[in-house]
């Protein structure tokens, strides 16, 4: 549509109302319904959001260790302007007008701590170095017959799967709740988040969906909604998703896998792809996978955002733990698809479905390029089981080590900017004291009566 349609369209709405939205660092949407009117008196300029929401985690907790904002600034409004471009119809909600923001500082300066803006920066670097990128994501998550209420009454234990028992790729399991199953895939192509495909995956309760590829801010603005939307979706039908990354100790994790290639500015030419290569691999692409390779212990907290991320990333679990590669191995931290002209591209197989989608997009792209840029070497491929290759490394094996590593890193800030690598180090800092602070479960039952 139009600019001119879009705006008809918000004026003709008989709700006489628009929803708009931003993200968080952790990736939550925060936003609001605000009128027609007051929709029309900010569509040219911004509208004031306050500049708590990243001064804050994701249970609404004030951080106590932020730079930028925090008591000690009073939490003011910080800018916020609507993209037009992100125009969608919410059809669970009378196909109400729908729009997202970024933060800016004014007319001409991205707000550094916004990730989506953060995002864009990136894309920016990507362009100026002559390229394009094709990305997408993909999730899986589980889902309880609950409700945030019953959830909540019952300690978050002993929840009703949705479906019982261990079948992945189920046509069986997909009738069970084909209503629910068949109005995430339905409504959320009407939204704009095109879903390539939607299956059952290993672990009672457990869907997986497939976005469509396309650039990659229309991409993460998918993935982020995707996520929403399902969560919206999935109350209407008295059923709770979770995108937690690892919800049992005894069930696998879910993965928020990012496929992406490097093409040309027309979008004709994938860089990825060589014919007359054995592999039909290029030497971009073999750069391109060496630069995240050589990166991901400093961008690592992008993409495993959470104390719970790094439960998923265990040993034997479907979720790598070393600094590998190989040909469509699913062991390893980047999993090499050099199919043809058209697919040839790279899976970063460490991202978790908890993850910021703006961010992880950010970091795999920067990081790839930073391997491009500086022509970066590939390693041999991990052939076999990749957890018992670590003639590379292995990674971090929690958040606070990968924060530091992070916070402390010249490369992080070369591709980030400093001023949102010192606020993300920060609140990554204050989840691990949150954790911190907690007696677990565990270690009441073990140590309870024994010790």
């Amino acid at each position: 549509m139009t600019e001119k349609q879009i705006l008809d369209y918000v004026k003709n709405h008989p709700s006489r109302k628009v929803k708009l939205a931003v993200t968080d660092l952790d990736g939550v949407l925060r936003g609001k319904y605000i009128s027609t009117e007051k929709f029309f008196s900010v569509v040219q300029g911004n509208l004031g959001f306050c500049d708590v929401v990243f001064g804050w985690d994701s249970s609404d907790a004030a951080y106590d260790n932020t730079t930028y904002t925090g008591w000690h600034t009073g939490y003011p409004d910080a800018k916020a302007k609507l993209d037009l471009s992100t125009f969608r119809k919410i059809p669970w909600e009378n196909d109400l007008p729908f729009f997202l923001g970024d933060f800016i500082v004014d007319k001409n300066t991205p707000l550094p701590v916004c990730p989506r803006q953060l995002l864009r920066k990136v894309i920016g670097d990507v362009e100026k170095a002559g390229y394009s990128i094709v990305i997408s994501q993909e999730f899986e998550w589980f889902n309880f017959e609950e409700t945030p209420q019953s959830a909540a009454e019952k300690g978050y234990k002993n929840l009703c799967s949705l479906t019982p028992g261990m079948f992945g790729y189920s046509i069986l399991r997909s009738t069970l709740r084909n209503d629910y199953f068949t109005a995430l895939f339905d409504e959320l192509s009407k939204f704009d988040v095109p879903i390539e495909g939607l299956h059952t995956e290993t672990g009672p309760g457990v869907y997986e969906a497939a976005i469509a590829h396309g650039k990659p801010l229309q991409g993460a603005d998918r993935a982020v909604l995707f996520k929403s939307g399902t969560k919206e979706i999935a109350y209407r039908f008295g059923i709770l998703a979770t995108f937690m990354a690892k919800v049992s100790e005894n069930l696998p994790g879910c993965s928020g896998h990012v496929h992406q290639s490097l093409w040309d500015k027309a979008g004709k030419k994938n860089f990825f792809y060589d014919e007359k290569n054995k592999d039909k691999m290029s030497e971009v692409m073999k750069s391109y996978m060496a630069g995240q390779l050589y990166c991901l212990p400093f961008i690592l907290p992008m993409i495993a955002p959470t104390v719970n991320s790094y439960k998923r990333l265990v040993e034997g679990a479907w979720a790598p733990t070393t600094l590998t590669w190989g040909l469509d191995n699913r062991t390893v931290a980047l999993r090499a698809l050099p199919g043809s002209s058209k697919s040839s591209r790279v899976e970063t197989r460490m991202v978790g479905s908890d993850s910021n989608p703006y961010l992880a997009f950010a970091a795999c792209m920067a990081a790839g390029l930073y391997g491009v840029k500086n022509k970066l070497k590939l390693q041999t491929p991990t052939k076999g089981n990749g957890y018992r290759d670590t003639s590379h490394g292995i990674l971090p094996s929690n958040l606070w080590e990968a924060t530091q590593a992070m916070k402390n890193s010249a490369v992080s800030k070369e591709l980030f900017g400093e001023k949102f690598v010192e606020h993300f180090a920060q609140t990554r800092e204050w989840e691990w004291r949150q954790f911190q602070r907690v007696v677990t479960d565990w270690e009441t039952k073990r140590y309870f009566e024994i010790i």
